[in-house]
This record gives C-alpha cells, sequence and structure tokens, in this order.
C-alpha cells in the first residue's frame, strides 16, 4: 500500500492514522501536502466532536521520509509546517495517541494536538541538529509552550531521544500508559471530551493557545448558546447534559 493519510469516525470520534510503515510513517511530500484538506473536512463535519491522530503499526511517526522531499528545503519545510499549523488550527480538541518513536516531524505534529496519551514504551525527539536544518520558528515556539526554554533548547541542540516518562516529567506528553491499555484509555477520554460542551472546549482551545481578542466574541456566543441552561439543567436534575452548540455556529 502507498504512503498515506487513512482516517474514519466512530462516535463522533475521528481518526486519523499516518500510514507509511515501510519506514516508520515517515512523512513523504503528500502525506503533509494531504493533511491541511483532511482535517477542513473533518472540522466541517458536525458529527465530528474530537479528533484523534496515531500511526500505524508499533510506531507514532519517525519523522519526514527525505528522499520524498524534492526540491528546496524550504519548500519542504513550508509543507511541514503547513500541516502542523493546519492540526494545530483544528477547531476541536486533538489527541496524539504514540506508540514506538515519535521524532522529528512525528514530534512536529504530535505537538501540534492539544493532548498526547503515549505508551510506555515510546520515546521522542526533534532532529534537525543532525541534518543541519533550522527547525522552524512557529514549531519552536509552539514546543518551548509545552516543555519551556529548557528542554527545548535540551532536544534541539542534542537532537537526543527521551523516554516517555521524561517526555511526561517536561509536560512533553499528559499521560503515560502500558501498551494493552492505550487504545482503551484514549477511547475512554474521547468519550469523555464529546461529551462535554464544544462551546466550552472551542473559546478554551483559542484562549490557552494565546488568542487574547475574542472575548466579546465568546460572550456573544455563550449568550446566544443553550448550552449554559442545559449544563445548569442537567446538574440539577442529575443527568447528563446534551450541548446542541457546535463549531458551525
Amino acid at each position: 500500500m502507498e504512503p498515506e493519510l487513512l482516517h474514519g469516525v466512530t462516535d463522533a470520534v475521528a481518526t486519523v492514522v499516518l500510514h507509511h510503515p515501510q519506514k516508520r510513517n515517515a512523512m513523504t511530500a503528500a502525506m503533509w501536502a494531504a493533511l491541511p484538506p483532511l482535517l477542513d473536512t473533518l472540522a466541517a463535519d458536525p458529527g465530528v466532536r474530537a479528533l484523534v491522530l496515531t500511526g500505524a503499526g508499533g510506531t507514532f511517526c519517525a519523522g519526514a521520509d527525505i528522499s520524498t522531499l524534492q526540491g528546496s528545503a524550504d519548500e519542504a519545510q513550508a509543507l511541514a509546517v503547513g500541516a502542523e499549523d493546519a492540526l494545530a488550527a483544528f477547531p476541536k480538541p486533538t489527541l496524539a495517541m504514540v506508540r514506538g518513536h515519535c521524532v522529528g516531524g512525528g514530534t512536529q505534529l504530535a505537538a501540534a494536538c492539544d493532548l498526547r496519551f503515549a505508551e510506555a514504551d515510546a520515546s521522542f525527539g526533534v532532529t534537525p541538529a543532525k541534518l543541519g536544518i533550522v527547525y522552524p520558528s512557529s514549531s519552536t515556539r509552539r514546543l518551548v509552550s509545552l516543555v519551556g526554554p529548557a528542554t527545548a533548547k535540551y532536544l534541539l541542540f542534542s537532537g537526543e531521544l527521551i523516554d516517555a516518562q521524561r517526555a511526561l516529567r517536561t509536560g512533553l506528553v499528559d499521560e503515560v500508559l502500558p501498551a494493552d491499555e492505550l487504545e482503551e484509555r484514549v477511547a475512554e477520554f474521547t468519550r469523555v471530551l464529546v461529551s462535554r460542551s464544544q462551546l466550552t472546549q472551542a473559546a478554551a482551545k483559542e484562549f490557552a493557545d494565546g488568542r487574547t481578542d475574542r472575548d466579546a466574541h465568546w460572550t456573544a456566543q455563550a449568550r446566544g448558546s443553550a448550552d449554559t441552561a442545559e449544563g445548569v439543567t442537567a446538574f440539577l436534575e442529575r443527568r447528563e447534559p446534551r450541548f446542541t452548540w457546535t463549531t458551525s455556529a
């Protein structure tokens, strides 16, 4: 099978699978280019309330498939940054489910997700220093926002891999699970995500990502939404709420 992005939607959760097992799911130029339009399609689907990004088989992503990145380094980097930015801008909660290696472009994609759950044997690295590549400023800032300047410099200066426990301590991942529990935990957590208010999630995502000029917009959205009344009523009636606001509202 050719390298590609596989995807499907189950119980309001979209799953996107990086599929290039011959090269540990390294991203080809075509895969980088295909990710933004796929994300646009999933974002526009009212039946999608959360997204999981993962890799085929026992690894997440070993980076970029250099053999497919023809042309200049700038063009190759633009493809990767475009895909990363599209993932970061996805309007619904995103979660990277990481097995095995998450290296280079793989870490770039995982860092662009809102959350990262990893198996205990996963390893992470940012490796441009091994290739003489300047890591993009936007990607560097995103990494720093997760792990802080010192750990970001450690990763970028050395290109060394760190294990899942160190990634957890530094904030690069949010949960570390045994390999046989990872998928079940991700499924359990995404069920929680899809049961919550998309209004709350969308506003929180913008604010947490540094967007500080939209308070009036979200105040208006809340006033025009039935979510607050439904949440309070459901709490008083001791039942699960049925939120109706969507990102297309």
